[in-house]
């Protein structure tokens, strides 16, 4: 029997109108939430990327400001510009677009920003709060893998998760939250001699490493939740992930395709720590 789909698109949506009504009961009360983003320079990717958060915060009823500045901006005026916006009462988050110009140091301007306006969850506190198991903002990507995964109703406690990637954005925080939720995790990586052995134990497997068909059906348990979060292209030009999807479908119990999988999920965790930020919690 193929695996059943989880779909970021439907789950983005239901998350989305539940954003929608807290966002309007705020705004209702005198506080509308407010994401302020910063856009250095014009890397046509990052417009693409910016235009859907606004377009996304505007559907939900955030208020979001879009600052676009020259690639010449400044270090210096950069990190003034985000002391201002730590200090604006009507701003919950901020976001840097990244990548910025090689003259300015993207850690440094991540922390800049306040960790209670950190909705990215990209600083090294709001790393070190995930690391302590402390409230915080978790990073997008891999908070919306924790939501599809408990979507499919498969308790996550005791299960053997395999993560295959250790990016700072992806790979370690995922496996942080999965540890958080009583998962035996095991992280994989380029150095790791036989991927498939352990990725044939693994009743949960998150693929993060951008290479294409880095999972084949050979290599997962029957059963298995599998989440894609690679973005590719095939030899057609068409959009593909980190899996075979082809192949694993065939074997896993739950499966997220691409696109439509992990892609909705991590802008609408934007809106949703966002939210989370102009509610105080």
């Amino acid at each position: 029997m193929p695996a059943q789909l989880i779909s970021g698109t439907q789950l983005s949506q239901q998350l989305r109108a539940d954003v929608a009504r807290r966002a309007a009961a705020l705004t209702a009360a005198g506080t509308p939430p407010g994401l302020a983003v910063i856009l250095v320079g014009e890397d046509p990717a990052s417009q693409v990327y910016v235009r859907n958060k606004v377009k996304a915060c505007a559907d939900t009823g955030i208020v979001s400001t879009l600052e676009r500045y020259a690639a010449t901006l400044s270090e210096a005026d950069l990190l003034v510009r985000i002391a201002a916006l730590n200090a604006d009462p009507s701003v919950h988050g901020i976001l840097v677009q990244m990548p910025l110009p090689r003259h300015i140091d993207p850690a440094k301007v991540i922390d800049a920003i306040s960790t209670r306006k950190d909705v990215d969850g990209f600083s090294v506190q709001s790393a070190g709060e995930l690391m302590a198991g402390l409230p915080g903002f978790r990073p997008c990507t891999p908070f919306g893998c924790m939501k599809m995964i408990e979507s499919t109703g498969v308790p996550i406690k005791g299960k053997h998760a395999v993560v295959i990637g250790r990016s700072n954005t992806v790979g370690k925080p995922m496996a942080l939250l999965l540890l958080q939720a009583n998962a035996t995790v095991t992280i994989c990586h380029s150095s790791t001699p036989d991927l498939a052995y352990h990725t044939r134990q693994a009743d949960i497997v998150v693929a993060a490493v951008g290479k294409r068909n880095t999972l084949t059906a050979d290599m997962v348990k029957p059963g298995a939740i599998v989440i894609d979060v690679g973005m590719n292209r095939d030899d057609d030009g068409k959009l593909c992930g980190d899996v075979d999807f082809a192949g694993v479908q065939d074997i896993a119990g739950w499966i997220t395709p691409v696109p439509g999988g992990v892609g909705p999920m991590t802008i609408t965790m934007l809106l949703v720590n966002t939210l989370e930020s102009a509610e105080g919690k």
